[in-house]
């Protein structure tokens, strides 16, 4: 009975893993990165999403294993390997999803504004409020599993939806996707940088060790978890890419204010407006749930008695977000520069510490022996990542000249 009952629990919290990773990938800016470089590059653009898909695996895979078999967070693996590293890392984290939140809160105002019709301020404000409801709620954990489930799949259909209408050139797109007309390596970066970056790399291995799915035996459900978690960002991309692709095919020229919405338009109508705007509020809406769910994981366990209060940090961490985003008006854009700068360097920082627990600190994944190959294509996805972080200190000095 007690096992029977266990099964069911742990597939909810697997799955609602891979789609609080997912979906925090899936944000605000996502879908705005996707229409700019689709309007910029039209079918090519096939090649850098499956090679960023690539990339984010073998990222994802050896994150995952790590935590996953250690059933450590990142920020305690880094101060076992090095006393100070975890809370460095924490910092990069907790600031920079502090600044993107801000971001997704605009971005749920703006989706809500589209769809509805509504002020953005307002809706804004009212999806922040959504989203505390969700933390204070007495099973805060199984609910958001639930919910970022939920939306993960209606975002899906709806761009899915476009997609089909739109009528675009899918035979193209797949000859571009092995036998590109041009490679653009900046949006193969940048698209690795926006879907793995910052605290989105560490959303769903967090989650699985909150939820107690952890240790060698589980080995097997957090492979295919963080693949699976990586296949559903890259298949919402897809769908993003061929429904914009549809329009830009045809020759229409898209509003340079706000691409995505209008490309949404001229593929259905009004109808295709408010569809943009459904899914923009609920890229922004759970983005926000997987933001503040994992800055905050990553402090939690830096001093005694904050995990027991950390619902309320939850909602401490949304509030000061939406209070900024009722201020400002929107994210002020140098300081989602500097955030996405500190992104780029929380990517090499960490992985550092993921392949150097993976093959230096046995003790720390009791004894497991971990699998060459993966170390191999991680080393080189960690490689990539120097150079995502070199090319962020490049943007953190464009801030101070």
């Amino acid at each position: 009975m007690g096992q029977a009952a266990r099964q069911p629990r742990v597939r909810s919290h697997v799955l609602g893993a891979m789609f609080l990773m997912a979906t925090s990938a899936i944000g605000p800016g996502f879908i705005t990165q996707t229409t700019q470089f689709t309007v910029k590059l039209g079918a090519a653009f096939a090649f850098a999403i499956l090679v960023s898909i690539l990339i984010d695996v073998a990222l994802q895979l050896n994150v995952w294993r790590v935590i996953g078999v250690s059933g450590l967070r990142a920020q305690d693996l880094g101060n076992r390997v090095m006393p100070g590293i975890g809370h460095v890392l924490a910092f990069f984290v907790v600031l920079g999803g502090l600044v993107f939140n801000v971001g997704n809160v605009a971005g749920a105002g703006l989706g809500g504004n589209a769809l509805l019709g509504l002020p953005a301020r307002w809706t804004g404000a009212v999806s922040a409020l959504i989203a505390i409801g969700i933390f204070l709620s007495r099973r805060a954990g199984v609910a958001m599993d639930r919910i970022v489930v939920a939306l993960g799949f209606l975002m899906i259909a709806m761009t899915l939806y476009v997609a089909g209408v739109s009528n675009p050139p899918v035979g193209a797109a797949l000859r571009n996707a092995v036998m590109p007309d041009q490679v653009d390596f900046l949006s193969i970066t940048t698209l690795v940088g926006g879907t793995v970056g910052g605290y989105i790399t560490y959303a769903g291995a967090h989650r699985l060790v909150d939820a107690g799915v952890h240790g060698i035996a589980r080995v097997g459900e957090i492979t295919r978890a963080s693949v699976i978690g990586v296949l559903v960002t890259g298949l919402m991309r897809a769908l993003l890419f061929l429904a914009v692709l549809g329009v830009v095919a045809t020759g229409v020229s898209l509003d340079p204010a706000n691409p995505a919405a209008s490309a949404f338009q001229a593929a259905a109508g009004e109808m295709g407006l408010r569809v943009f705007g459904a899914i923009f509020w609920t890229a922004a809406i759970t983005s926000v749930i997987g933001a503040s769910y994992t800055s905050v994981s990553f402090v939690i366990s830096l001093r005694p008695g904050l995990e027991r209060r950390r619902s309320l940090l939850v909602v401490g961490f949304i509030a000061v977000s939406t209070l900024v985003f009722l201020a400002a008006g929107a994210a002020p854009v140098p300081l989602l520069v500097f955030a996405g700068a500190f992104n780029g360097l929380i990517l090499p920082i960490g992985m550092a510490v993921m392949l150097w627990v993976a093959f230096r600190r046995p003790d720390l994944m009791s004894g497991y022996r971990y699998p060459r190959w993966l170390g191999a294509i991680g080393l080189a996805a960690w490689l990539l990542t120097l150079y995502l972080g070199w090319e962020s200190i490049g943007r953190l000095g464009t801030l101070f000249r």
